[in-house]
Formats: C-alpha cells, sequence, structure tokens
C-alpha cells in the first residue's frame, strides 16, 4: 500500500514538472488571480454603478471588440510561427505599423461619421465617447502583439504578472471614482485606460527581458522586408482577421441586439453575465490556448499525431469545467441575486443558458489554437459566415416571435453550443487527416 502511494506522488510530480503543464499552471495562477480580485470587487462595483451603467459600457465594448480584430489584420497571431526569431520581429514591426496606420484611418471615420455610424447601431448613448473607440484599439492590438511575442519565448511568468497588476489597478479604480460618480461614463473611460495600461506593462516586461534587441551581428542577418512578410503570411488578413472580425461581430451581437430590442438594461444583464461565465475560459481555457499554441505548432514541425494532442487536451477541459458550468446551469438566478444584488436575477436567467454555449466554448481552445497550424482559416472563415448568420436569426425569432429577452439569449445559447461542438469535430478530423497523408 505504501509503495502504490509513492507511486501515485512520483507520477503526479512528474506529471506537474512537464513543461506544457508547468506553462499551464503559471498563466492559469496569474489569471486566476486576477480573477480573483474582479470577483472580488464586483458585488461592490455591481452594486455601485447598477444595470444601465454596465450596458453602456457593454455597447462600447461591443462596438471596440468588433473593430479590433482589424486594427492589426491578424498579423500577430502569425508571430508565433516562424522558426527563427529574425522573422518573427519582422512580423513585431509590421504588426505595429499595421495598427498604427488603421489607427489613423478610424479616427478619421470617426471623426467625419461616427455619429452616423452609431446612429446606424442603435448606439447613440455612446455618442459621447466615441473617439476613445480608436484609441482602445490600437491599445488592444499593441496588447496582443506584446502578449503574441511572449507566447512564443514562453514567457508566461511576465503575462501573468501583468494580468494580476493591471486587475487590481483598474478595479482599484472602478471602486474609488465610483464612489464619487457612478456612471457608465466611468466605466467606459476606465476600459480603455485599462487596454492602454495592460499594453504598457507588457512591454516594459519584454524590454526587461531584452529578447528584440539585436546584435549588431543580428542586424545584418535578420533583416527581412516588410512587404515580403506582409506577401509570406498574407492569409492572416485575408482568412484570419474576417474570420475575428466575424467572430467578434457573433459575440457582440447580443449586447447591441438586446439593447435594440429591450433596453440598456437587458444589456447590462447580458454583459456582467458574459464577464462571469468567460472567467473559467479566461483561468484555465485561455492559459491552455496560448501554451498549446506553441505546442501544437513544434508538434506538427517534429511530425508528431497533433489530433491526440487536441483530443487529450479538449478532455482535459471538458473534466476541470464540467462542474462549476453545471452549477450555473442549475442555480443561475439564486446565485447572482446573491451575489450581485436582487435586481440581477435576471442575469442569473441569462446564464443558465449561455452557461452551456461557454462551456462548449471553454473546452474548443485546443482546436482553436490549432486553426493556424492545420492551415485551415479559409474553412474558419466559413464558418464564422455560418456562425454569425445563425445567432443573428436566433437573436431576431426570440424578439419578434417570443418578445421575451430570455428566450432569445436561450436560442443564441443554444446555436453557439451546436457551433462549438462542430468546430471541434471538424479540427479533429482535419487533424487526423494530415496525419494520414504524412
Amino acid at each position: 500500500m505504501k509503495n502504490t502511494h509513492i507511486n501515485l506522488v512520483k507520477k503526479i510530480q512528474a506529471f506537474l514538472r512537464k513543461p506544457f503543464v508547468r506553462n499551464v499552471t503559471i498563466v492559469a495562477s496569474g489569471t486566476a488571480a486576477a480573477q480573483v480580485i474582479t470577483m472580488a470587487f464586483s458585488p461592490l462595483i455591481t452594486r455601485i454603478y447598477g444595470p444601465e451603467a454596465f450596458g453602456l459600457l457593454g455597447i462600447f465594448q461591443s462596438l471596440v471588440v468588433i473593430l479590433t480584430p482589424i486594427a492589426a489584420l491578424a498579423y500577430p497571431i502569425a508571430i508565433v510561427l516562424p522558426k527563427e526569431d529574425s522573422e518573427a520581429k519582422g512580423l513585431v514591426k509590421l504588426s505595429f505599423l499595421v495598427s498604427a496606420a488603421i489607427f489613423c484611418a478610424v479616427v478619421v471615420v470617426m471623426l467625419t461619421g461616427g455619429e452616423k455610424l452609431l446612429a446606424l447601431l442603435d448606439s447613440e448613448a455612446i455618442a459621447p465617447y466615441v473617439m476613445l473607440i480608436p484609441l482602445s484599439m490600437v491599445f488592444a492590438a499593441y496588447m496582443q502583439i506584446g502578449q503574441q511575442w511572449l507566447i512564443r519565448k514562453k514567457q508566461f511568468a511576465i503575462t501573468a504578472r501583468v494580468a494580476v497588476l493591471q486587475s487590481f489597478l483598474l478595479n482599484s479604480a472602478k471602486t474609488v471614482i465610483g464612489w464619487v460618480n457612478p456612471v457608465g461614463a466611468v466605466l467606459v473611460v476606465l476600459a480603455t485606460l485599462g487596454n492602454g495600461l495592460h499594453a504598457a506593462m507588457l512591454w516594459v516586461g519584454i524590454k526587461k527581458f531584452g529578447e528584440l534587441t539585436d546584435s549588431a551581428a543580428q542586424k545584418e542577418t535578420s533583416r527581412m522586408p516588410l512587404k515580403k512578410l506582409a506577401k509570406q503570411y498574407y492569409d492572416f488578413p485575408l482568412y484570419r482577421a474576417p474570420q475575428v472580425f466575424l467572430n467578434a461581430i457573433s459575440q457582440s451581437l447580443p449586447v447591441l441586439m438586446l439593447a435594440s430590442f429591450f433596453g440598456p438594461s437587458s444589456a447590462g444583464f447580458y454583459t456582467i453575465c458574459r464577464t462571469v461565465l468567460g472567467m473559467p475560459s479566461r483561468l484555465v481555457g485561455q492559459a491552455v490556448g496560448d501554451v498549446f499554441y506553441p505546442r501544437v505548432t513544434e508538434a506538427s514541425h517534429m511530425g508528431e499525431d497533433v489530433s491526440r494532442l487536441i483530443l487529450k487536451a479538449t478532455l482535459a477541459l471538458a473534466a476541470v469545467g464540467f462542474l462549476p458550468f453545471a452549477v450555473v446551469v442549475v442555480f443561475g438566478p439564486q446565485l447572482f441575486s446573491f451575489v450581485f444584488g436582487g435586481e440581477w436575477r435576471v442575469a442569473g436567467e441569462y446564464a443558465r443558458w449561455m452557461a452551456l454555449w461557454m462551456f462548449m466554448g471553454f473546452i474548443n481552445r485546443p482546436s482553436v489554437a490549432a486553426i493556424a497550424t492545420l492551415s485551415i482559416q479559409g474553412f474558419f472563415l466559413i464558418f464564422e459566415f455560418l456562425s454569425i448568420g445563425s445567432r443573428i436569426i436566433a437573436l431576431a425569432v426570440g424578439f419578434l416571435f417570443f418578445k421575451n429577452d430570455v428566450t432569445a439569449v436561450a436560442l443564441f445559447a443554444l446555436v453557439g453550443t451546436l457551433l462549438n461542438l462542430f468546430l471541434i469535430s471538424v479540427t479533429l478530423f482535419r487533424a487526423k487527416s494530415l496525419r494520414g497523408a504524412e
């Protein structure tokens, strides 16, 4: 019996020492600490601001999320892929230049037609903050560039520490300023500044790490024309940027449509619900995705069985996420009322249905991370077209036929659940077929 116990301990220790598991643990621990901070502040913040203020924040963030994928044309996602650092550094420079050019273009659009655009989207409530949209976009782009470089270099401890510090500073600011002026404008401004702070801290960490600084010899051998790089990785702006853009639209649709159909309070309910249910994905799912992306790329280069890696990671996430999401399905309204206050009970009704969709989104992280490596970005773009069309129909049916916000959210969530299951199946099939063709 004693030998069995010793062997079990040794197996657990060996498992925890694996680089993949260790890196996931580092990222997850940082994200966990950041989420603990957010959850600790949430009961206070939701009582300070209320559903309408969160509705305004939700509308603003939805528009930013929709536009952010085009901020650097998805070139940052390619930073992990090259075998040579010199090529990856070129992609960093290219991403910065593209994001700066698009920032200027969006500023011009917002200055000349921002109010008309908001009227078209039935989002006039955020008209006073329209110029914060391009600023938040470019901050998000710089943040993504930094994150992808750190993922490439496997410097997950830096991203973890930055996540914790940014969460504490942002939530502290929301609470302190909210005591004086508890309005939605505060949340909107702080959301923009929060992106900028996150990006700045990441780049401070990268500078200390020193990997982007070339020696004199390296400068002579690492110059690759940016035009050539842009052409070499053309599939990212051609396929991945539109795909992420469409995915962002489908993610943001509920906030915009609920605000239009049922008012800002409904948008606020959805926003807080999406924030809370997204925590497991940010805690574990994102950690697995960030670590899995370079791992699956390396496995593909080495000729390993990629489908087996994807399946194992997917099943592991399913085991981790089943219980917390199941609890929300059963006790959603009671949990939200208790934690956030009685006026948030409707958000708990939303959560019951959204938990199904979010669970599938949680376990599909390995599949999404493998998209670029498997060279199926064209399919992913088609998938997003199917996804956004299906979700628009689901929300419209809930409003036009049932005239009920909970029903609209339920239909939206069920469609999202089936689509994520389909994506996982196709990715596994593609990985297996590539293995068989070798």
